[in-house]
């Protein structure tokens, strides 16, 4: 009997000694999700996200979170690596420098096994930053299948348990990106979601005409978005069945805005203004709300590597806000840095922002009266405003400024936030932009922004175009109109 119950002991206290109990990071991103899509952020209808919803009354809510840039492949290189993209190299739809650390081999590095479901060529912004465990759109029934992402992060925790490992999963959904949900004609091989909209139920963002065509489109998104809920779901009911909720932080964010004119790809604050939910039992307190901080994905490796206390690399841009996780204060959030590079097709369209809880500034180097800004994301909401434009012109003023842009903007996102008003010329307003303005070089400065020069030179615009060359080669290139 005694051998028989010392060889109990000593199998738990090598299970002990196996097992890593150190806390598990699950981040789940949606796809151009415009923020205020959720319940929990004032979206209507009210039960478009009731798993987010109720996954927010668990969590911890942030007002005030924001993405660095809102294109896909730079904001996700911005979360792999902990710089601003001029900092890594991905300025668009490129690689980072190999020298430069990524989250993924950090944690490796520290006992982490890592694993990524969806968007996995633009989460991996390095050849040698390698997966332990991966499933791309294909195989996630184009991205949009919530059960398919169920069945592989099972997978994956039944491996990390087995193993003895902590781990890092990355969860990205497809949705909802383009293209939006028919659900009377489905993408090979995506799910239905569990309910689909109308034109009726749209809520149609203030940045945008309220136009049919607006009101069509954006109930599609709606269907794109109902599918991501539904995934979300799944996987949270994966967590839940390996036992890992208690000992997992989670967070839920979007990789930039809604993919319509004047949201994704762009620097207005719809931009790049993301949903931030995160979850972590016995750190965080249910339903609690920080709309005071201003935190951005430049800060989630530093976070991470503090959560995990895995040893990290020195030259991050972001800093932890474990702190804010925790219900203390945090000096220094009062603004935060956006900016815009290349977009895709590798189009040079640089914009740089800063914003506080007031107001918020645009520098856009690339604007020069001539310059034809597009990008892949207009669809049937800018061919409705398009139509409309005919007759109405101030919906011909808006198409006109997203095409052009000028090269300053200041907006009062008190009174404005939908960035409609630009006061670069109200005197009223001259300290308010100078003090923003310092702010962005101070900022430009200390990442060694090569726009500096183009801003510092902002009235001269023959070297505003050298400094553009300089940095992104023959940027003028695709910024002619095509003709229809």
């Amino acid at each position: 009997m005694k051998s028989f119950l010392l060889a109990i002991l000593m199998t738990l206290v090598a299970g002990s000694l196996l097992a890593d109990d150190r806390p598990n990071i699950l981040l789940f991103t949606a796809d151009d999700l415009h923020a205020e899509s959720l319940g929990v952020y004032g979206g209507k209808p009210k039960d478009l996200t009731p798993h987010l919803d109720a996954f927010a009354a668990e969590s911890m809510k942030f007002d005030r979170a924001h993405v660095n840039a809102a294109i896909c492949a730079p904001c996700r290189a911005i979360i792999a690596t902990g710089r601003y993209s001029h900092r890594s190299g991905a300025m668009g739809f490129m690689p980072a420098r190999e020298n430069v650390p990524d989250i993924v081999s950090t944690l490796q590095a520290g006992g982490y096994r890592a694993g990524i479901l969806g968007k996995v060529g633009h989460s991996t912004p390095k050849k040698s930053m390698v997966w332990d465990y991966a499933f791309d759109q294909k195989q996630l029934g184009n991205g949009r299948d919530p059960q398919l992402y169920y069945e592989r992060t099972k997978t994956f925790l039944k491996q990390c348990q087995e193993a003895g490992k902590p781990f890092y999963l990355m969860v990205n959904s497809h949705d909802p990106h383009r293209p939006y949900c028919n659900s009377e004609k489905l993408t090979k091989g995506a799910a239905m979601p569990s309910q689909v909209y109308t034109a009726e139920d749209v809520d149609v963002p203030g940045f945008l005409p309220d136009l049919p065509g607006v009101r069509a489109e954006l109930a599609t998104y709606m269907n794109s978005t109902r599918r991501l809920d539904d995934t979300f779901g799944k996987v949270m009911q994966a967590l839940d069945e390996a036992n890992e909720a208690e000992n997992t932080l989670v967070l839920f964010i979007t990789d930039n805005g809604i993919a319509v004119p004047f949201a994704k790809c762009n620097a207005w604050f719809h931009s790049t203004r993301s949903p931030l939910l995160v979850r972590w039992p016995g750190h965080i307190q249910p339903g609690t709300i920080d709309d005071q901080h201003f935190v951005s994905v430049v800060d989630f490796f530093p976070t991470f590597l503090e959560v995990t206390q895995v040893a990290g690399p020195e030259g991050l841009d972001g800093r932890s806000f474990l702190p804010l996780l925790e219900g203390e204060e945090q000096e220094g959030r009062e603004y935060v840095f956006t900016q815009i590079d290349s977009k895709a097709g590798g189009a040079a369209v640089p914009m740089r922002c800063v914003q506080n809880e007031n107001y918020g500034y645009i520098y856009n180097p690339f604007s020069d009266g001539e310059y034809w800004y597009r990008n892949n994301n207009e669809g049937k909401t800018m061919a409705a405003m398009n139509q409309a434009a005919k007759t109405d012109p101030a919906i011909q003023a808006r198409v006109d400024l997203f095409r052009h842009r000028v090269p300053e903007e200041f907006y009062d996102l008190k009174k404005d936030p939908n960035c409609l008003h630009n006061l670069i010329d109200n005197p009223a307003y001259a300290d308010k932009i100078k003090e923003l303005q310092g702010k962005l070089v101070a900022q430009m400065e200390a990442t060694e922004d090569p726009m500096l020069d183009a801003f510092a030179h902002r009235d001269d615009r023959a070297q505003v175009d050298q400094v553009l060359t300089a940095t992104y080669g023959n940027w003028k290139a695709k910024g002619k109109k095509r003709n229809k």
